[in-house]
């Protein structure tokens, strides 16, 4: 039997706290991109932005309430930080 590895909202929240984000025990995906992003940095962005894209690379399936994450709350963040603090 193939075993396949799942990035699930567990695996999320244990990234986020090991960035040194405070992200209350028990929220959800989307919650935790939420506090993820709240006071943004250059530093933050960088570290956020490089977590996404690990994820996405290591060939690993991210599962669907993590990738909603990604594309409701912390990839357009990102966007936007990057947007008004470029140039």
């Amino acid at each position: 039997m193939m075993h396949a590895d799942l990035i699930d909202q567990e695996d999320l929240l244990g990234h986020l706290k090991a960035l040194g984000l405070q992200i209350p025990s028990g929220a959800t995906a989307e919650q935790a991109c939420e506090y993820a992003v709240r006071g943004l940095d250059t530093a933050r962005a960088n570290e956020l932005r490089k977590m996404v894209k690990d994820m996405y690379t290591s060939g690993a399936t991210v599962l669907p309430a993590v990738r909603e994450a990604f594309d409701k709350q912390l990839l357009p963040a990102l966007t936007q930080y990057h947007q008004t603090h470029s140039g």
